[in-house]
């Protein structure tokens, strides 16, 4: 489990994909601790909940492997990740951790498109639009996960939304690079998701 709350940006510096394109090894760079970063650790990228099988440091800096499977490749962005491409990150939840997002599996729902970018004196407004299918969970005032990073839905219509960036968030994560036409992973909040199949079961 996750809290939408990005603890480091790391990078793609090596990709190997399979003969049969089923499995991607990825290399990616970052800021952690080598030691403690374990094999078999859960570490979200981009949203993403991925298995680290092999770390080490190189040049000074720590990186750790992880293999995306071909339902990831089919469901995410990752099949347009590159070397060089900058990925939001945070380490799996422990017991006693401050919860300052909000409950995040890191099993990324699908892909939202960026609609438009609209950059405010103090903050950017990014609208986007997802499917029907997704829609139905996403509420205004509520919690979406975006690319790995929480965020409060500020508006919705029909299959669009929008989320309303502070300079702090553009700081840490990915986002500032953000454009029109853009893909970024979309997960929907449990509790929407249980709510609404409770509605059904009655």
């Amino acid at each position: 489990m996750f809290t939408g709350i990005v603890t480091d940006v790391g990078e793609i510096t090596s990709l190997t994909p399979t003969a049969q394109g089923q499995l991607h090894r990825l290399r990616i760079a970052c800021r952690y601790d080598r030691a403690t970063i374990a094999d078999g650790a859960s570490i979200a990228c981009n949203g993403v909940c991925l298995t680290v099988v092999a770390s080490g440091v190189e040049g000074g800096k720590a990186w750790f492997d992880v293999d995306a499977a071909a339902e990831t490749l089919g469901m995410t962005t990752a099949k347009h990740w590159s070397v060089g491409t900058r990925l939001n990150l945070e380490r799996a939840l422990k017991i006693g951790d401050e919860l300052g997002g909000h409950i995040v599996a890191g099993h990324a729902d699908g892909v939202a498109s960026i609609v438009s970018r609209e950059d405010l004196p103090d903050m950017a407004r990014f609208v986007l639009r997802t499917t029907r299918d997704l829609a139905r969970f996403i509420a205004v005032k509520g919690s979406i996960t975006l690319d790995g990073v929480s965020l409060t839905v500020n508006t919705v219509d029909d299959v669009t939304f929008s989320v309303l960036i502070i300079p702090h968030t553009f700081t840490v994560t990915t986002i500032g690079g953000w454009r029109a036409g853009s893909e970024v992973n979309i997960e929907v909040d449990l509790m929407a998701r249980y709510a609404a199949r409770l509605t059904e079961m009655k």
